[in-house]
């Protein structure tokens, strides 16, 4: 069995957690999720603790399933209580952007901006024009556009110019010396 799979999950208050055959769902002030979990593991609730197990099986891959379900529940858990956010910051002359509802103009040194529409349920917002600030109660939504914002112009490996993470350091490479 796996170590973090075996781990009881708090449930908080404000927090309700429903348990109907292999259907998690979670409701908390920010909303709600659910989540279909795979046959050979079972969900059960004791007051304000979930415990994730793993009925016998022969697959191989069964072990991995069971630490995997209780992170996704763990996530939940924490999206529906607390909420999930990420933050880019642009690093480069003349790299900005701007924000129109709930969707992006950037400047990123193109000869044209870059147009992006961020999807349904992960909030956008631009507190100054190199900042972009992503916010929503599934965690992997807000990974997933962070990252496709990133993808546009990564970190320059020489001069460090591009979109990051807040608070990532990006070792700089020497360049070339004169002999």
């Amino acid at each position: 069995m796996s170590r973090l799979g075996r781990t009881p999950i708090t449930v908080p208050g404000g927090v309700v957690v429903k348990v109907a055959e292999q259907e998690v769902t979670v409701t908390g002030p920010k909303g709600t999720l659910s989540y279909s979990a795979p046959e050979m593991i079972s969900v059960t609730q004791d007051d304000s603790l979930l415990v994730i197990s793993l009925e016998e099986s022969t697959d191989r891959n069964a072990k991995a399933y069971h630490g995997l379900v209780r992170s996704l529940v763990q996530g939940m858990v924490t999206g529906v209580s607390e909420g999930f956010r990420r933050e880019l910051e642009f690093q480069g002359v003349g790299y900005r952007g701007q924000c129109k509802g709930q969707s992006l103009t950037l400047n990123l040194g193109y000869s044209h901006p870059v147009e992006f529409e961020v999807p349904e349920g992960v909030q956008v917002s631009m507190p100054d024009n190199t900042h972009v600030v992503l916010e929503s109660i599934d965690k992997q939504k807000v990974g997933q556009v962070a990252a496709t914002i990133r993808r546009f112009r990564p970190p320059d490996a020489y001069k460090g110019k591009g979109i990051r993470y807040a608070g990532e350091e990006i070792s700089l490479k020497e360049g070339k010396t004169v002999g």
